[in-house]
């Protein structure tokens, strides 16, 4: 071989193993790349599994956390519809029940209205009023009622017995006093910054109301006040008694000890006892502090008559009757009052 075509073919030989060396180099490198590209996808693969697990859990809290809350809305919402029917039943009964008392309450105005033409404190009408009638008697004496042709009731009354050894009481009207119960009685009320009402409070109730015990004391008289105090004979089989050998007899007689007055504290025969509103609790009093309350009650009893307009008297005779019955307060507090005969 010619030294030329020698030397060309090992220059060729030459170049072939550099050119299948760079390939190796490129193929070697290309693939350590993809390898570097593989590991980077598999580690973020790995990753987005990691998240979806994670959002997985989540979703799962999710929905168990929904779950408990539309069972326990569900709940709720019967519970209140449970609550409201009780309280809907509940509010038909008492509209019925008021209704009732309405009605009641509408006919016993009306009654109201035909005994105060017929009756008032100062002179009651003893036929409307058959408690005040005195024992053993027949008929009824002073005022009795007939019917006009107009159906009106009207008044007659016997005439007192003459006795000339008899005194008469004489009246004379204070003008103050009138002029304060005529302003009252443009707007009557209970409302004390009227002067008449607060005159009354501070001359006659306060004082009449006034016991030992002061704490009971206006209790009561609030109770007076709101027309919600009950005052009612102590069956005789309740109170205490004592065995009264002199009676005779197998079993002897019981004869009523003497208790306590709640208001005054001294011990008397407590006849009777009252209960205030609503309460469950009752105090027995004494004669004396029961007639005090009477007394009191009397004269707002006349008051709301007024008040109601179920009054049908001139306005002199309503300040005479006031009056009477604000004296009769005075003489209570002084501790006069009338016992029943047995």
């Amino acid at each position: 071989m010619p030294p030329e075509e020698a030397g060309a073919h090992r220059q060729e030989t030459y170049n072939m193993s550099r050119l299948r060396s760079s390939s190796m180099e490129i193929k070697e490198k290309g693939t350590e790349f993809l390898r570097d590209q593989l590991d980077a996808a598999q580690k973020e693969l790995k990753l987005k599994d990691e998240e979806c697990v994670r959002l997985s859990h989540v979703r799962n809290q999710l929905e168990q956390e929904l779950e408990e809350l539309t069972a326990s809305l569900f709940e709720e919402a019967h519970k209140m519809v449970r609550e409201a029917n009780v309280k809907q039943a509940a509010a038909e009964k008492q509209l019925k029940e008021a209704q009732g008392k309405i009605d009641v309450l509408q006919a016993e105005v009306s009654a109201l209205k035909t005994l105060v033409l017929t009756s008032t404190p100062s002179s009651p009408n003893r036929q409307l009023h058959p408690q005040l009638l005195s024992p053993g008697s027949s008929r009824p004496r002073g005022h009795t009622r007939n019917k006009s042709a107009s159906g009106a009731l009207q008044l007659q009354t016997e005439p007192p017995p003459t006795d000339a050894a008899t005194n008469r009481e004489d009246r004379e009207m204070d003008s103050v006093l009138f002029a304060e119960f005529l302003s009252w009685k443009e707007k009557p009320g209970l409302d004390r910054s009227s002067a008449f009402i607060s005159r009354v409070f501070r001359e006659d109730i306060g004082p009449c109301l006034s016991f030992t015990c002061s704490e009971l004391s206006q209790s009561v008289q609030r109770a007076v006040e709101n027309n919600s105090l009950t005052i009612e004979p102590v069956a005789m089989s309740s109170l205490p008694t004592v065995k009264d050998i002199e009676c005779g007899g197998p079993n002897g007689c019981r004869t009523p000890i003497e208790t306590k007055c709640a208001l005054s504290g001294m011990s008397r025969h407590c006849r009777h006892r009252i209960k205030l509103g609503d309460k469950e609790n009752y105090y027995y009093i004494s004669p004396s502090s029961r007639a005090r309350i009477t007394a009191v009650c009397n004269f707002f009893t006349y008051i709301r008559y007024i008040q109601q307009g179920l009054v049908r008297q001139e306005v002199q005779q309503m300040f005479w009757e006031v009056m009477r019955l604000r004296r009769e307060m005075s003489v209570a507090k002084l501790g006069y009052f009338l016992t029943e005969e047995s």
